[in-house]
């Protein structure tokens, strides 16, 4: 049994990702070389077309994992977007309740500051009549002592 069909049976044990077993025929596949008593009655053209053949399988291959990451890092990428996206949903909402709850104690301290501003007046206007009753009173003395 030669190497390239002992390398036709061989198979992975552990797959990288994103690798079918088809595609990891095909690495190996690029791996063996036609061992020299295979290619009785090849050509030079032959030999230059399996050399292009190889290399499209090869660009094949590259561009297939190149896609592959692409695909796997657009994913990471909206999976990033979306835990973002999450995290800012709750600071958002955590801000509204915040924003509500410092608007309510705004609303109770304009109405307690209302209250305290009409009992002022209140008590300035009972102060002033106190103050001109105590003066009517003095007056009242006042006289009452001259006499």
């Amino acid at each position: 049994m030669s190497f390239a069909q002992e390398a036709v049976q061989f198979e992975c044990p552990v797959q990288g990702p994103g690798f079918t077993d088809n595609e990891i025929q095909e690495l190996l596949s690029l791996l063996r070389s036609p061992s020299p008593g295979q290619n009785s009655g090849s050509s030079g053209s032959n030999q230059a077309l399996y050399s292009l053949d190889e290399r499209k399988r090869r660009r094949m291959l590259s561009n297939r994992e190149s896609a592959r990451r692409s695909r796997w890092r657009k994913k990471r990428h909206l999976e990033d977007l979306t835990q973002q996206l999450n995290r800012l949903k709750i600071a958002n909402r955590e801000l509204k309740n915040r924003l509500g709850s410092i608007l309510n104690q705004s609303h109770v301290l304009w109405r307690e500051n209302d209250r305290l501003m009409l009992e002022s007046i209140a008590l300035k206007s009972r102060l002033s009549d106190l103050c001109y009753v105590f003066a009517a009173m003095q007056k009242s003395q006042q006289q009452c002592s001259s006499l």
